[in-house]
């Protein structure tokens, strides 16, 4: 992992995990509306990485290395913490690990959950076409493939495809797609999701609520995966800015 600071060191602190096929830069909007409020950690995921290539590993590693800079950097401790899709799982994992302390905790769209094992092969291989469409931007397989795209993550996706290719993609699905949240605890949790990802994301606040009954949910009408963050960031940085205790009642 690559982590990118912003913001005032003596400020509250803000730890930001993106998505898979994404870059730390699909946060630069919400970075440039809270970097005044807090010290912002922006996290680059191994497989994913600009102008790097790499490999991605796998949650439990990702979450290791975000826990150990927390660890070593921020006195083992984050007053808000932001995870977008494989962000959000990897930010489960670090609060189910329960070694650093984590004031609130927003999983957005968060896969919490694995699919049947049949499900797997399918479903990763049509999402790696789908990054690898965005790379290369061809028309007939851009047409089949980014019905359910928007043009701010086409971009993205073709920003970090070089990183770590096809592979890092099938990795990440894999791991994604294979791994179960087994408890959370501590931290006072939110998860995020769209109306038009209700199917996915129904399932992951069902089981959430029966490990944690106290997390909060909000559901955006009209919003698919991620676009609150990217077509309106101003909404995620009031959420956001709404857990400093000056904003709270």
């Amino acid at each position: 992992m690559i982590f990118y600071t912003y913001g005032n060191r003596d400020h509250p602190t803000l730890l930001l995990l993106p998505g898979l096929g994404v870059s730390h830069e699909i946060f630069l909007p919400l970075i440039d509306l809270l970097k005044e409020q807090y010290y912002i950690v922006a996290a680059g995921i191994d497989g994913f990485l600009l102008g790097k290539t790499s490999r991605y590993t796998s949650v439990d590693d990702q979450a290791r290395q975000a826990i150990n800079y927390v660890q070593d950097n921020l006195d083992s401790r984050l007053d808000v913490a932001y995870g977008l899709s494989l962000g959000g799982k990897i930010l489960s994992r670090i609060v189910e690990r329960n070694v650093i302390t984590i004031e609130h905790a927003v999983l957005d769209a968060a896969p919490l959950l694995p699919l049947p094992r049949w499900a797997v092969g399918p479903i990763r291989y049509y999402q790696c076409f789908n990054v690898w469409t965005c790379y290369h931007w061809t028309g007939f397989w851009k047409w089949v493939f980014h019905s359910h795209y928007f043009d701010v993550l086409l971009d993205e996706c073709r920003k970090v495809w070089p990183s770590g290719r096809g592979r890092a993609v099938l990795d990440g699905y894999k791991d994604v797609y294979t791994h179960k949240l087994e408890s959370i605890t501590g931290a006072d949790i939110h998860f995020w999701y769209g109306t038009k990802e209700a199917f996915v994301a129904k399932p992951q606040v069902r089981h959430l609520l029966q490990l944690k009954p106290d997390a909060h949910v909000e559901v955006f009408p009209g919003m698919n995966h991620g676009q609150l963050l990217v077509d309106h960031p101003e909404q995620v940085a009031d959420r956001i800015n709404g857990f400093l205790p000056s904003h709270q009642a």
